[in-house]
């Protein structure tokens, strides 16, 4: 948290925000927002609002399990040159490409330097790492609509291996020699959210509940 009142004026705020929406059971709309902002009166005198320098928006659809991208988009809202926007059609080269391993290497190859925009590209290395947590959002959808009912058992266990793929060696926690990736390989039942843990307590609810997801 920043604080609310701050020992030195404001210059700059810089803001990323990324949503994900279940479009189907095999495919989300992923979007990705960046905005620049200057204080108001910093670059105007005198004006009363804020100065919106960048607003990029990326929305790439994505197939779950495999995460592959069918479809991106850029739009630029607000930008500084006239000239920023004949970038827009170069990110159709992100369909076709999977938003899990590699992504990030990929990215910057294609649109790193003066082969992008800075900003977007810094924008979709922070849509990667929500894409693989809109995975593990995707299985519990499944379980809550009542998909998974109509998938047979080997269904279910390919797309929780392809779910887990994305996951390993992304921190020390997935290395894929530790005690949770050999778990998952075995077929064995992973440790509670934590955060799911706590609030199942504080709503004295049993965490039996997590049962559901967790296979």
């Amino acid at each position: 948290m920043f604080p609310t009142d701050p020992p030195y004026p404001l210059v700059h705020t810089r803001r990323y925000e990324v949503r994900a929406f279940r479009m189907s059971d095999d495919r989300f709309l992923l979007r990705g927002v960046v905005c620049d902002e200057k204080p108001a009166a910093l670059y105007i005198e005198n004006d009363p609002d804020p100065l919106w320098m960048h607003l990029m928006i990326v929305d790439l659809e994505i197939i779950y399990p495999t995460f592959s991208i069918e479809k991106a988009s850029a739009e630029f809202k607000n930008h500084p040159h006239l000239g920023c926007t004949n970038i827009t059609d170069h990110y159709k080269k992100l369909e076709g490409m999977s938003i899990s391993r590699g992504f990030n290497a990929k990215v910057r190859e294609l649109f790193g330097s003066s082969r992008g925009c800075t900003h977007i590209t810094a924008l979709l290395l922070a849509m990667a790492p929500v894409a693989i947590q809109t995975g593990w959002s995707m299985r519990v959808g499944s379980a809550v609509s009542g998909d998974d009912s109509k998938k047979s058992l080997g269904t279910l266990q390919e797309q929780r291996l392809k779910q887990f793929a994305s996951t390993i060696n992304t921190c020390h926690m997935w290395d894929e020699n530790g005690e949770l990736v050999s778990a998952v390989r075995a077929g064995d039942e992973i440790e509670m959210p934590l955060p799911v843990t706590l609030r199942l307590r504080e709503l004295g609810r049993s965490e039996d509940e997590w049962n559901r997801f967790s296979r």
